[in-house]
């Protein structure tokens, strides 16, 4: 605990006089206490020089037992507080309180300060839903509940508590926020869930929420031939309107259906076993779903309950019963059935003895009970408070029951504010006599009951009765239809009918005179419950109406967008998109799910998803280092609403890095005031490591007495109740799975409370928003600017920018709230921040804000492009290239440029793309001994960048093909690739090169690849023909040809690929057709040394070089089919 104490001066005979001692002992605590309870705040003090005097001050007022006669202050210095006051509108006992321990004549000292709340009932904000969640993904069960205090949020699982402490290792998480987390879903997690909230005052049970585990193979929907759709594991979410779309460049068609699923009841909540006491009334909860919506019934030990004036059945399902008897002990059974089944639910009643406290502990009988208004449907009542209380009074209950009726039955109503003193009761028959009495509570129970008071209400006027047969029909989403026909006892003419709607949420009457026996009312709220009465006025007055007419106006599609979309950059390839659902009043019907339309920057045309459960969705199977933008919109059965405006995310281009912790924040700022202090601070540099959150620290020379976590979104902090004039230390970390980082320290102190000097305020939601790639405009507003400024007041606002890796910034002064910022860097984040100065007094800087430029076609080459030969492979050369230096975006890809005339015109050089993670690239079938020139530039989603300057390069020197004439008598078949083409009018090229109008480059018809030859021995089989003429092919059909895609270290020395055709890529495509032909040949291979090996070999180099000659960039050694060789020891023959 912390003591206070303060040492005093006495004085004395002494010239020096003595310190004295006067310290607390015991200080209040915060408290939290309930509406009519009793509240005690401690507090003692001691000192060497008597005994202080104790007082007590609220809200830094001292407080006076003289003016409230609830509070008392005891004898050992403690404040008691009776019967708590709070209402919406009155709550004088809550607030701070401090004790004041005083020394006559010397001084005092005061107490810490405790804070004390009332607690209210809780409500819930968004009650659970069920959710469906793929195996090992994440599934969030929200409960969302509001209350002062806030509540303890626990959970069950099919009834059973889930443990509320903390296990690290654990899959299922209760979050702060009170939702249940239950990560990497497994099959055992499908099950039932329901939060229990509680606080001091009150307790609620949530609705009950199914977690649906989807096996992750399967898809929930699937295409069959092509277009039929089938939807797997069917659930009510999938009931609804789907629409069949087929298109093509003419025209859009489409057929719409509609599914409704079946289900069988399910309960939304249950009838629970019931205590109670005789004469009260009760209410057993039942509500249920299902598709169609099922019927309720109740049944009572077997029997069926028939409702009546003490058994009606409400709000749908539940079953209220009014003033109970003994004879209403039972089990109760709630019955719902529909189309699908049924299903029921059992709760027992049991009536309990009252039992009767002490008469010394309990209330004495309140006083005066009389009637204050007295009519033919109701009676006021007032009375006095009882004149011995002995506690805090908590309630009054009216006990009333009317005489002459068969069941006796004696009915309670409580009031609502335990200061009321007068109450009225309702719904009583006219020309009846009722008794009356009143019974005062306190915290032990009911106390004496008062006398009873016999009243009898007061007959109808000679007014008309009610109408028969109101009908009541809604005609659009703004408009009902309502008629009627005249009530059976006038009591003489009806000269008009008054028809009063009233809106139930709000409790806003409408009326109109009407002649007739109908009405329209237009201007209505879409999807809106009313309320409707008719009432026949004769020449006395209006008449009865016996019930009202409940009608909801008809559904329409939103008339607003879902509010707070957020964007989350999950990992490279998913983006989660979150929101809420549009503002109630916006709705018009039940939501059935949203719409959310998504597309890529710089793509043409939408994707559309629909979430029909969950307020998120998780977009998938997205491309790394793109950006996408999201806009969502709600849907109900009439359609879809507005859209809202369309919120941009990029990912990533590789996951982020959670194997190491992150680096350290980037910069931390501080703005101390009195009792806080406001922090902002940027994101560590390096975005390649994974951040979860931020650490917060701080304390009185220490930045570790207090920690805070926050997301990893947040950008500041305000640190509150804070010590004024204090020297306090504040740290700074980023955390993720595998640690926390490095901490970020800064200091500041605490403004004093006496510091008359008003500081200028910073400018406050500073935001920048990127124009181009270059400029981002910059906004703020000034709530330092008094209502009624001059405009001779000149104000100054200095606008400071930087890159979040820099240290040091740019700055610009003007006078007005918004700047554009211009020569800014394409693709850079940059972070703004304004001071505001007036005369000689400046504010600290605002809070920061960032924003990144859009993306620019790269402003530099790429850099050191560099060709290598590769050994063994004269053909071939490898280049490599770094990126450029000013890349401006992300790099989608290369484009490499090479031609044996660097004069070319660009266009006309062989041009051959590469992938944007490629930094090198192989070349081959390069003429050898040949000078190349090459050069390469970067492209991004916005264009292309410059060239490089052109790199020369030289191919290594080759030798020739020789013939060797040592004669090998073997016989052989000789398989030929046969390519045939023909032309047509679209390019294309089967290395995916593209050429440049060289127009002297004519391919054959016809060419036989000779380098490709292949010898094998011939077996041949005893049925084959002895001519070599019959079915070459039959002998060699698994031989395979050699293919395109084998690697040159296959190939060999070969230059050339089966099935390659050389073409015109600016007038025609070549198709080739492989053929496998074999020729029986005897082969005679020769030496070197012989003439014909000599005329071979010039034979070749002289095709050789007129084939080159012809091609220009490669050289191939091939020969037409109708060109025979000159070699008459075995002639060839081509039958094919």
């Amino acid at each position: 605990m912390r003591r206070v104490s303060l040492c005093l001066w006495v004085s004395g005979s002494d010239a020096r006089r003595s310190f004295v001692e006067l310290r607390f002992v015991l200080e209040p605590q915060d408290a939290v206490t309930v509406r009519g309870g009793v509240l005690q705040l401690d507090c003692e003090a001691r000192s060497d020089q008597g005994v202080p005097v104790i007082s007590w001050k609220k809200d830094g007022v001292l407080l006076s037992a003289v003016v409230d006669e609830r509070r008392q202050l005891l004898s050992n210095g403690s404040l008691l507080v009776q019967n708590v006051l709070h209402s919406r509108h009155h709550r004088p006992d809550e607030g701070s309180y401090q004790c004041l321990a005083t020394l006559e004549g010397l001084g005092a000292i005061v107490s810490r300060t405790a804070k004390v709340t009332v607690a209210g009932p809780l409500r819930v904000v968004v009650p659970t839903e069920s959710v469906s969640a793929h195996l090992g993904d994440m599934a969030l069960l929200r409960c969302e509940v509001t209350g002062e205090p806030m509540p303890m949020v626990r959970w069950q699982k099919n009834r059973e508590d889930l443990p509320l402490t903390f296990d690290p290792d654990s899959r299922v998480v209760i979050l702060p926020s009170g939702s249940l987390q239950v990560s990497r879903v497994q099959p055992p997690d499908s099950a039932t869930y329901r939060c229990l909230t509680e606080n001091p005052s009150s307790s609620r049970t949530g609705t009950d929420a199914d977690l649906r585990v989807i096996p992750g193979e399967s898809k929930k929907y699937s295409l069959l031939s092509a277009s039929n759709l089938l939807i797997s594991s069917v659930t009510d979410d999938d009931s609804g309107t789907y629409t069949c779309v087929a298109q093509n460049k003419q025209q859009n068609i489409s057929a719409s259906c509609e599914l409704s699923v079946l289900v069988p009841p399910q309960f939304l909540s249950y009838p629970s076993n019931t205590y109670a006491y005789e004469s009260t009334d009760i209410e057993m909860e039942c509500a249920v779903t299902g598709n169609p919506q099922p019927t309720v019934r109740w049944v009572k030990n077997g029997e069926a309950v028939i409702p009546s004036d003490y058994f009606q059945i409400v709000e749908g399902g539940h079953l209220q019963i009014l003033g109970l008897v003994r004879s209403d002990e039972g089990f109760y059974q709630c019955i719902a059935e529909n189309e699908a089944g049924n299903n029921q639910a059992m709760a027992q009643l049991i009536l309990l003895q009252p039992v009767t406290p002490s008469s010394g502990v309990l209330p004495s009988a309140p006083r005066d009970v009389a009637p204050v208004l007295v009519s033919s449907r109701f009676v006021r009542l007032s009375w006095r408070p009882p004149e011995e209380p002995r506690g805090a009074i908590l309630t009054y209950g009216i006990f009333f029951s009317e005489e002459g009726i068969n069941r006796y039955v004696e009915r309670g109503v409580n009031v609502t504010e335990a200061e009321s003193l007068q109450l009225t009761v309702s719904n009583l028959r006219p020309e009846a006599i009722y008794s009356f009495r009143v019974v005062a509570y306190n915290e032990q129970g009911p106390g004496e009951s008062s006398e009873a008071i016999r009243l009898s209400t007061q007959p109808e006027l000679l007014v008309p009765g009610p109408v028969e047969n109101l009908r009541a029909e809604a005609a659009s989403p703004t408009s009902i239809q309502a008629s009627w026909d005249p009530p059976s006892h006038a009591s003489g003419p009806i000269q008009s009918y008054r028809l009063l709607w009233t809106e139930t949420s709000t409790g806003k009457e409408q009326n109109v005179e009407v002649v007739g026996q109908s009405y329209r009312m237009e201007g209505l709220k879409k999807f809106t419950e009313y309320s409707l009465q008719v009432l026949a006025v004769n020449r006395h007055g209006p008449g009865l109406s016996d019930t009202d007419t409940l009608i909801t106006t008809l559904s329409d599609v939103p008339s607003a967008p879902p509010q707070n979309i957020s964007l989350e950059v999950v990992y490279s390839r998913s983006i989660k998109v979150s929101w809420q659902p549009p503002p109630a009043n916006t709705q018009n019907g039940f939501i059935t799910g949203y719409k959310i339309r998504h597309r890529k920057t710089g793509r043409r045309g939408e994707q559309e998803a629909i979430e029909p459960n969950n307020l998120w969705y998780l977009f998938t199977g997205l491309e790394k280092g793109s950006q996408y933008s999201f806009q969502v919109a709600a849907m109900t059965v009439n359609g879809s609403g507005p859209s809202s405006e369309w919120h941009t995310a990029e990912t990533p281009e590789n996951d982020l890095d959670e194997t190491q912790v992150p680096n350290q924040p980037s910069s931390l700022h501080v703005r101390p005031l009195p009792n806080s202090i406001i922090m902002s601070w940027t994101p560590p540099l390096n975005p390649n490591i994974l951040v979860r959150g931020y650490i917060i620290g701080y304390g009185v020379g220490s930045p570790y007495a207090e920690t805070v976590r926050v997301d990893s979104k947040q950008r500041y902090y305000s640190i509150e109740n804070l010590e004024p004039s204090s020297h306090y230390v504040i740290s700074l970390k980023a955390f993720n799975n595998a640690g926390e980082g490095v901490p970020l320290y800064e200091s500041a102190v605490t403004r004093s409370m006496s510091d008359t000097s008003t500081p200028m305020i910073p400018p406050v939601g500073v935001q920048a928003v990127a124009l181009t790639s270059d400029s981002v405009r910059v906004s703020w507003a000034d709530n330092s600017i008094p209502k009624n400024q001059k405009s001779s007041e000149v104000r100054y606002y200095s606008v400071k920018w930087k890159t979040s890796h820099s240290t040091s910034g740019k700055y610009k002064v003007n006078t007005t709230l918004s700047h554009t910022v211009t020569g800014l860097k394409p693709n850079t984040m940059y972070e703004f921040s304004v001071m505001v100065t007036k005369g000689r007094k400046s504010s600290t800087w605002s809070m920061t804000a960032h924003a990144t430029t859009y993306e620019a076609a790269p402003s530099s080459a790429p850099k050191d492009l560099t060709v290598i030969g590769r050994e063994g492979r004269p053909r071939a050369i490898l280049i490599s290239w770094q990126p450029p230096l000013e890349a401006n975006g992300r790099i989608t890809g290369y484009i490499l440029y090479y031609t044996l005339d660097k004069n070319m015109p660009i266009d006309d050089w062989v041009m051959e793309p590469i992938g944007g993670d490629r930094l090198t690239h192989q070349v081959m079938d390069l003429n050898l001994d040949t000078v190349y020139y090459f050069r390469i530039q970067a492209k991004n989603a916005k264009g292309v960048g410059p060239l490089s300057e052109p790199v020369q390069y030289r191919t290594a020197k080759g030798e020739r093909l020789r013939l060797k004439s040592t004669p090998v008598r073997q016989t052989r078949e000789i398989i030929y690739n046969i390519c045939l083409c023909s032309r047509r009018k679209r390019a294309t090229h089967s290395a995916g090169k593209r050429k440049g109008s060289q127009k002297d480059l004519r391919p054959p018809d016809l060419w036989i690849h000779h380098e490709e030859m292949e010898l094998k021995n011939i077996e041949k089989p005893s049925s084959s023909a002895p001519s070599g003429h019959e079915s070459p092919i039959q002998s060699c059909q698994e031989m395979a040809p050699v293919s395109h895609s084998q690697s040159e270290s296959q190939m060999g020395s070969k230059s050339s690929h089966s099935g390659e055709a050389l073409i015109d890529s600016t007038t025609s495509m070549c198709v080739c057709v492989c053929v496998c032909v074999c020729q029986r040949l005897k082969v005679m291979l020769f030496s070197s040394s012989g003439a014909d090996g000599d005329e071979a070999s010039s034979s070749i180099s002289t095709l050789e070089r007129s084939l080159a000659a012809r091609r220009a960039t490669r050289t191939k050694m091939m020969i037409p089919l109708d060109s025979q060789p000159s070699n008459t020891r075995e002639p060839l023959h081509s039958n094919i």
